[in-house]
């Protein structure tokens, strides 16, 4: 900044600017509380049908969201304005009253108009004559101590003018279309962020001049900033889409065989920059659009560090794909990877897949802590996992999703996958228990059809349950109760058994077989069968509270709704029960332990499920419309909470042989009884939490005689749907 630029500077045109965005902030504010409060709220209580499932209620999300990024946007750019302001209108001051005391001690001070000025002694004709033999006002030191006291000023303004421009420039650059949603409340702090970013992208520029305590201090600051959009993408594009390949294959050959403290620095690594590239990964700004596209570029080059005797080094594909594992990734970006690879995957076949990938790459290690890399689906599978739309975009084609399905068999990829499709089918992310879960749509639905079909396949289908993907059905199963107790129930019984899908009875008809020999290959796995006996208990208990607190949402009586409820629930556990009677699976499942743990481990998460509506239950619109997350009452599925709680501590039955609850298949009965007596304690629950006036005795006697009515129907649905012994 020049000098004279800064002396005579006239900020008043910028003080009209901050005024502007402070007003525009305001209203931009009152936008996006009517958007979230009114549009989305509403939105979110309607019944959408048809097109407007999908279409109406996408645009509306999107609209919402539109104008929060936008009010953080114009708020960013408020604060950045306002704080620049004051810290020139400060320099303005501090270089003024430099050139005050310059001239109290006969200094004059000029702007030379090239970018430089200069400090000099004044003179008057009797210099000549002083006695001193002084020939100027000053001496040197003086002249010298002003040059520096005031181009410090200059320095420090200009640093403010270029960072504030700088930061303004990316964040509004961030997204081509619509707002950005980073967030700063000065300019410092925005300033700080791409200092940070450009002092670590040089850093990794040389990574072998990078020791142990220098990876964590790139830790510390990368572990800070990684959420930050500025930060993000101005590191990505200070290593360039190939550097930051090239970075990540170099630290992988150097700590290759880590241990200890120095492989959970490298976990950090890992997991700090998968989460910076994520964040990244949404700027649309032109250059960022351009380090993607070169990333995509590179997905066969081979990549190895230049001291690796070794010429085969990594494939582009697996370098990318090892740092997705961590972090919600662009969905346009992952739609575009996501083609490329499943591309190539095809390619191999579904029994050549390990040869495409693994041989070849023994020595390959990118991964810090489990797994090696080497296949990059697993790694592309996590990165969907935590992109729900883009895991729905992966699976929707049904060729995709019965290849990737196949594929299981011959690779070690189906854990990963699992998750991937429990996140396309739900549209929660992995490990996200922050927000309700939306409604199931018309594609998700299908796309869990479709998996459903492939399980019940008799050729074979029910294989897929051991390659790792039991659990994750399980999940599925459990997310997908209401659906699948209305296909079970059959046609019209959706005022019985409560939900919000676009597509409540997809199921019906044809689909039941395919509900029934899918619920009974995912009870072979201990994790999987734990997931459908939680779903079910919580389902049971969501409908309890709300039937029996709004008498209006079923039109009949309160013994025949309850006679339903508990039949639904018999039949649904009847059908797990009878499938490891059947199988006898390892032994009743290894004399109950791997069972009884799943149930265990499996509880934190089932909470989850009732704090986002996992089982997507609709509470009667008088109660406010919401999910079941809102709950009758204020009180979040307490029902729910209970028969999870149960299931927990394994509470012990009452009556024949004092069992715990649920954790004995190996006598079918007590299996019977343990859905009889935690459909009894739900309901129980439910009666007195709404003070309904219904006798214990006759509650109990119809849930009783409905569960073993429907665990003796469960049987026949098997018996029609397979072979059984």
């Amino acid at each position: 900044m020049h000098l004279d630029t800064l002396r005579h500077g006239n900020f008043a045109k910028l003080g009209d600017a901050v005024t502007d965005w402070e007003q525009m902030t305001k209203k931009l504010a009152e936008l996006k509380e009517d958007a979230e409060s009114k549009l989305k709220a509403k939105a979110d209580a309607a019944k959408w049908k048809g097109a407007n499932a999908t279409v109406s209620r996408e645009f509306i999300d999107r609209t919402a969201a539109e104008f929060a990024d936008a009010h953080t946007q114009a708020d960013s750019i408020t604060k950045i304005l306002s704080d620049t302001r004051g810290e020139l209108i400060g320099y303005r001051t501090q270089v003024n009253d430099a050139i005050k005391r310059a001239n109290d001690q006969n200094l004059t001070v000029v702007d030379n108009h090239d970018g430089t000025f200069s400090v000099m002694g004044n003179t008057r004709p009797d210099w000549s004559s002083d006695p001193s033999g002084k020939t100027g006002a000053t001496d040197q030191k003086t002249v010298d101590a002003f040059v520096t006291e005031i181009q410090g000023i200059l320095t420090k303004a200009t640093q403010s003018d270029d960072t504030a421009a700088e930061a303004l420039r990316l964040l509004v650059d961030q997204a081509k279309y619509g707002f950005s949603d980073a967030s700063y409340a000065n300019r410092d702090e925005a300033a700080a962020a791409v200092a940070a970013a450009e002092k670590l992208a040089k850093m990794a520029k040389k990574p072998s001049d990078m020791s142990l305590d220098d990876i964590k201090a790139f830790n510390r600051e990368m572990a800070k900033y990684h959420d930050d959009p500025l930060f993000a993408e101005k590191f990505a594009r200070g290593l360039g889409a190939k550097g930051t390949l090239q970075f990540w294959t170099e630290m992988t050959y150097a700590h290759a065989g880590a241990k200890g403290p120095e492989l959970e620095t490298m976990k950090d690594l890992q997991n700090n920059l998968s989460l910076t590239l994520a964040t990244a990964s949404f700027s649309d700004s032109d250059a960022m659009q351009g380090w993607k596209k070169n990333l995509l570029d590179e997905t066969t080059t081979n990549f190895r560090a230049p001291n690796s005797p070794n010429p085969i080094g990594a494939l582009g594909y697996q370098v990318i794909s090892s740092l997705m594992r961590n972090g919600q990734y662009d969905t346009e970006f992952l739609d575009a990877y996501r083609k490329d690879v499943f591309k190539a995957d095809r390619g191999a076949g579904e029994s050549n897949t390990d040869d495409r990938w693994v041989k070849g790459y023994n020595g390959l290690d990118l991964v810090f802590g489990d797994g090696d890399g080497r296949d990059p689906l697993e790694g592309l599978f996590d990165g969907l996992s935590h992109n729900p739309e883009a895991a729905e975009h992966a699976f929707t084609p049904k060729a995709d999703l019965d290849h990737m399905l196949g594929t299981t068999t011959y690779t070690d990829r189906g854990e990963s996958l699992g998750r991937a499709l429990e996140s396309a089918v739900t549209g929660v992310a992995a490990g996200d228990t922050s927000a309700a879960a939306p409604p199931h749509s018309t594609a998700q639905v299908k796309i869990m059809a479709n998996i459903m079909k492939a399980v019940a396949d008799p050729d074979g289908g029910a294989n897929l349950v051991s390659q790792g993907l039991g659990e994750s059905f399980g999940d599925m199963a459990a997310a997908y109760m209401p659906e699948i107790s209305q296909a079970l129930a059959g046609p019209n019984s959706d005022a019985a058994f409560l939900t919000h899908s676009d597509a409540p009875d997809a199921f019906q008809g044809e689909g039941v077989r395919d509900v029934v020999r899918f619920l009974s290959a995912t009870s072979a796995d201990p994790a999987g069968r734990a997931g459908i006996i939680f779903g079910e208990s919580i389902y049971t208990g969501s409908l309890l509270e709300s039937h029996l607190s709004d008498p209006s949402l079923f039109q009949g009586s309160r013994q025949h709704v309850l006679e339903d409820i508990g039949r639904n629930a018999g039949v649904i556990e009847g059908i797990v029960g009878h499938s490891v009677a059947d199988g006898e699976v390892k032994a009743a499942i290894d004399g109950e332990t791997d069972y009884n743990s799943a149930l265990k481990d499996k509880g934190d998460a089932a909470k989850s499920w009732i704090t986002i509506a996992f089982t997507g239950l609709e509470v009667p619109a008088h109660y406010g419309g919401e999910i079941m997350e809102a709950a009758v009452g204020g009180t979040a599925g307490a029902v729910a909470n209970g028969a999870v709680d149960r299931l927990i501590e394994a509470q012990q039955m009452h009556g024949a042989k004092d069992s715990g609850l649920y954790t004995s298949a190996k006598d079918l009965y007590a299996m019977r009884d343990s859905v009889t007596q935690q459909a009894q304690w739900s309901t129980a629950d439910a009666l007195a939490r709404h003070h309904v006036n219904v006798p214990k005795d006759d509650a109990n006697d119809v849930i009783r005689t409905s569960v073993n009515a429907g665990w003796d129907a469960s049987s026949e649905y098997l018996s029609r749907t397979k072979e059984r012994p």
